[in-house]
C-alpha cells in the first residue's frame, strides 16, 4: 500500500468512505486512541462510523510523516463541530498517528496518541472549570530569575 493514498483517504473521510477501511487495514488490525481500543477492521469502521454521528464536519488534515521500513508515524490535526458541548463552533485537536503495515501492506496496528485533557476536557463546560484549577495546582511555579 501507498502511503500517501491512506493520508488521501483520511483526509477525504466521510461517513461513506468507512465502508472502504479493509482496503487500507487488514482483518485483524489493531486500534487505540484515548477512548478505544479494537482488533478487526469491523470495529474500527464502527470508531469511525460512530465518530460521524457524535460529531459535524469531522475532517483530518495530516501535516507531517516519518516513514521507515516498520511503519509510520502521521502528524495531524482533526477538525469537528460538537453541537452538544462546544456550542457548534469548530474545534480542533493535535495528535499523531503510530501506523505498522503486515507483509500486504495493510495497516495491522494504529495508535492514536492525543492530549484528552488539553485537546477536550479543558473545553468542557463544567469539566474544564476543574481540568484548569488541576492544571494551575499542578503547574511548577514560573520564576523571573533565570537560572
Amino acid at each position: 500500500m501507498n502511503l500517501d493514498e491512506l493520508i488521501a483517504f483520511f483526509h477525504g473521510l466521510s461517513s461513506e468512505s468507512v465502508a472502504r477501511f479493509p482496503e487500507f487495514y487488514s482483518a485483524d488490525a489493531c486500534f487505540k486512541d484515548p477512548f478505544n481500543e479494537v482488533r478487526g477492521v469491523a470495529a474500527i469502521q464502527r470508531i469511525f462510523a460512530h465518530m460521524f454521528e457524535q460529531v459535524a464536519e469531522p475532517r483530518f488534515v495530516v501535516s507531517e510523516k516519518v516513514v521507515d521500513d516498520r511503519g509510520a508515524v502521521l502528524i495531524w490535526t482533526f477538525t469537528f463541530r460538537a453541537a452538544r458541548w462546544g456550542g457548534g463552533r469548530t474545534q480542533l485537536i493535535r495528535g499523531a498517528s503510530h501506523l505498522r503495515f503486515d507483509a500486504a501492506g495493510k495497516v495491522s496496528y494504529h495508535r492514536d496518541y492525543w492530549d484528552a485533557a488539553e485537546e477536550l476536557y479543558l473545553k468542557l463546560p463544567v469539566v474544564g472549570i476543574l481540568m484548569r484549577g488541576l492544571r494551575r495546582a499542578l503547574a511548577a511555579p514560573v520564576s523571573s530569575v533565570n537560572p
